[in-house]
């Protein structure tokens, strides 16, 4: 059994060009199995239950060690344990760290000033400090997805009304359309939206994003905790958008303020001349983009998929707005499928209705084919509940003719 985190690392191996024999003896699988993953363009849905170990308690002990020296010896770390109550064997201890030391190691190994074309890109979220108008005199915070490339300095942003992994999914995936391609790596924090809690461990990525890596082929690189040095450039970039992009500029939309971002990126950022730079940033990802990886056709999806129930009065409640459906439901588990422009609801996979998504606290959106149908059910059971029913009188004679009698 083989959980989203092997298919992402199976399939971001094979892209990097080893065989499905060396792959297997990494993971200690079979070949069939090796194909079967890359072959498949959805994660697992199932997770493998953990097994115990002597090593258990002491994950914090054996983090904080690596987190000091990425390469301690494992006798070293062995005698530190025991001291701890450890009394488990090197073996063990060894498998341990064979799965734990490249994620302490390779969060080092990006504070390098210099990088190949395509190595590696930088993620983090912007918190603008912009006010949006959303409609109906409200308005929200809007925050950025930053990626940046080091080797060339460019750089993709792309705008959401909060960072959940519901926004990062479709705005990494965004950014990467913007910069023409996927690196082979991406440095991120411990940002609930990217990472789950980690106490100590091994960082992991959320399902969704685990299965949106695995897609793009791309290897993860969690920083360790409160280390935002590790990410410098994207650092840098953040700080160039917040003093030369956002002053003195008026925003009517999310849209507007996506489309006046990239058009200032095509013509004021990418045409700047770093000084390690041999050219402008825009001469660098050209060279750049040509060692990226082609995104896949077609993109991986990224809608959220939720679950909730039809309330009383014929509408579902997605964040603090509450979405219309047809009347007759009240009570019934439907899915959504969400994305940051749309809201779709389904029920046993029958679409019943699609509305632009709203952000305005408190909103109501409704189909007017769903308002229709509304009051006319309400209309009726009024009626009915009234006894003010219409009922046409019967003509009595027909059925003397259907019987053959005539006066």
């Amino acid at each position: 059994m083989y959980d989203v985190q092997d298919w992402a690392e199976v399939r971001r191996l094979h892209r990097d060009g080893w065989t499905n024999t060396d792959i297997a003896e990494k993971f200690g699988m079979s070949r069939n199995t090796v194909a079967s993953l890359i072959a498949s363009e959805t994660p697992p849905r199932y997770e493998r239950a953990p097994a115990g170990s002597l090593l258990d308690g002491f994950a914090d002990a054996i983090a904080a060690m690596l987190d000091e020296n990425p390469k301690a010896p494992a006798t070293v770390i062995r005698e530190r344990l025991v001291a701890l109550g450890y009394s488990g064997g090197i073996t063990i201890l060894k498998e341990c760290l064979a799965e734990l030391r490249p994620s302490f190691v390779g969060a080092r190994s990006y504070q390098r000033t210099s990088y190949l074309p395509g190595e590696l890109a930088q993620l983090d979220w912007w918190e603008t400090g912009i006010d949006i108008p959303v409609g109906k005199d409200a308005s929200r915070k809007a925050f950025g997805l930053v990626t940046s490339l080091p080797h060339s300095a460019a750089h993709a942003c792309v705008f959401t009304f909060s960072k959940t992994t519901a926004d990062f999914c479709p705005a990494l995936v965004g950014c990467f359309e913007r910069l023409g391609g996927v690196p082979r790596g991406a440095v991120l924090d411990n940002d609930a939206a990217m990472v789950k809690p980690r106490r100590g461990g091994p960082a992991h990525l959320v399902d969704d994003v685990a299965g949106l890596f695995g897609a793009l082929s791309l290897k993860p690189i969690v920083l360790r905790p409160r280390f935002p040095e590790g990410k410098g450039q994207d650092e840098r970039m953040i700080g160039y958008l917040q003093t030369s992009f956002v002053p003195l500029r008026r925003f009517s939309s999310i849209e507007d303020l996506q489309r006046q971002h990239d058009t200032w990126a095509r013509t004021v950022a990418f045409e700047r001349r770093p000084r390690r730079l041999a050219g402008s940033v825009t001469e660098a990802w050209r060279v750049e983009r040509g060692f990226l990886a082609a995104l896949p056709t077609p993109l991986p999806a990224t809608d959220q998929r939720v679950e909730v129930r039809v309330a009383k009065d014929g509408f579902v409640r997605f964040g603090d707005v509450d979405y219309s459906v047809p009347p007759g439901l009240a009570g019934r588990r439907v899915q959504l499928a969400v994305s940051p422009r749309e809201v779709v609801v389904f029920l046993d996979s029958e679409e019943l209705g699609r509305h632009s998504r709203s952000y305005v606290p408190a909103d109501v959106v409704l189909d007017p084919a769903h308002a229709r149908a509304l009051r006319l059910e309400r209309d009726a059971r009024r009626r009915l509940e009234t006894k003010d029913v219409a009922v046409p009188p019967v003509n009595l004679a027909r059925y003397d003719l259907a019987v053959g009698i005539t006066s």
